[in-house]
């Protein structure tokens, strides 16, 4: 009797938990966050099916990467965390182009809460190319009082492979649903303001 009742305790539990199968230690230390939540594009992609009117998604990557590398048709938004720097400005320590941060980057997450009707307590889940965007996305949210936060690890184009090419994981490599035709109302259409932005100090993945 007592070994039944452990038992459907444990079916409860999981059945009830929204735990995901990511684990902490098998993510690098660039991609994890103080929150500690974490979810892969596939997760993501259940947990839209079955109770996307609780969540928001949202793809936290540059307009140009949603323009000429498409979008996750399952994103409710795009809301950039950084911005390439104008002019382009080549950083050698980093061997890419100089990123500013989105000064209007909470305001917005906010904004796009309200329009679902979630709140600061709900499930975010925030998509950049490879996870670690969107680990520093999760931190800024988390540290203004969001409490539910999660990072999505492998991100829209997934880590790099032995050869430099993002064929591993990541939302496109999972064959999850994706265009090049984008939907206007999803659009980031905010202009920078220059006297606010601050240059990113760390290698954006």
């Amino acid at each position: 009797m007592l070994r039944v009742g452990v038992m459907t305790l444990f079916f409860y539990y999981i059945c009830t938990s929204s735990v995901f199968a990511v684990d902490k230690k098998d993510i690098p230390e660039y991609k994890q966050t103080g929150a500690e939540l974490y979810i892969t594009s596939s997760e993501v992609f259940d947990e839209i099916q079955s109770e996307g009117n609780k969540i928001l998604f949202l793809d936290v990557r540059t307009r140009s990467e949603i323009a000429f590398v498409g979008m996750p048709t399952a994103a409710d938004a795009n809301v950039p965390y950084m911005f390439m720097a104008e002019p382009m400005t080549w950083n050698d320590d980093w061997g890419s182009f100089e990123m500013i941060g989105n000064p209007n980057f909470l305001n917005a997450v906010k904004q796009r809460l309200e329009e679902k009707g979630l709140t600061q307590d709900d499930k975010i889940f925030l998509m950049c190319r490879s996870g670690a965007r969107s680990a520093s996305a999760v931190d800024l949210l988390t540290k203004a009082g969001f409490t539910n936060v999660y990072s999505v690890v492998d991100g829209y184009e997934g880590d790099t492979a032995k050869n430099g090419k993002r064929i591993l994981n990541g939302w496109k490599n999972s064959d999850l649903p994706w265009s090049y035709t984008l939907d206007k109302n999803k659009m980031y259409q905010d202009k920078i303001d220059s006297e606010k932005v601050m240059l990113c100090k760390s290698k954006c993945q």
